[in-house]
């Protein structure tokens, strides 16, 4: 953020693969042992023929860390988001919520890179397209803890609570 590099044209996979390198250079990943990759295949059960690995669902970010003789998984996938974008706002739902909620992706949270407008009007207009759906009860919920100042979580019967992270690039970028 410091560096002010991040560009509000700039697609998802731009600004996640800056993301990832500033994960990898920071010395606290090294401390406490913590291994990332972008462009995660997430290996299902699927038959072996030709393009097999090709239907892999692949997720944003992977981190993992080794504790004793287990390796622990954690993934995030982003979606760029602008407050007037129907389009983007539907792909986050899609594409985004709609992944874990079909359990294609596992284990991980949603990130949005909010590249034009509000926060809240953003979410809003997310949760206003979600209760078009009828899924009222998705809705995401703003929450606070140590780590973040805030951040949003929406239930859902099949995999109870999912985290949403949204990254506020306007005020930052060149």
């Amino acid at each position: 953020m410091t560096e002010k590099i991040i560009q509000l044209n700039w697609n998802e996979n731009d600004i996640s693969s800056e993301i990832h390198r500033h994960i990898k250079e920071n010395p606290l990943r090294k401390k406490w042992r913590v291994s990332t990759n972008v462009e995660a295949d997430i290996p299902k059960d699927i038959p072996k023929v030709r393009g097999f690995a090709d239907k892999f669902p692949r997720i944003d970010f992977r981190l993992s860390v080794f504790s004793k003789n287990e390796e622990y998984e954690y993934f995030f996938e982003a979606k760029n988001l602008k407050q007037k974008s129907t389009a983007l706002k539907r792909r986050y739902i899609n594409t985004g919520i709609n992944n874990f909620v079909s359990k294609k992706y596992q284990n991980g949270s949603l990130i949005g890179y909010l590249l034009d407008g509000e926060i809240d009007k953003t979410i809003d207009g997310v949760n206003s397209l979600l209760i078009k759906d009828k899924r009222n009860t998705e809705i995401l919920i703003i929450k606070k803890n140590k780590l973040f100042e805030y951040y949003y979580e929406s239930n859902h019967s099949n995999i109870e609570t999912l985290k949403h992270l949204i990254f506020n690039f306007i005020n930052i970028a060149n």
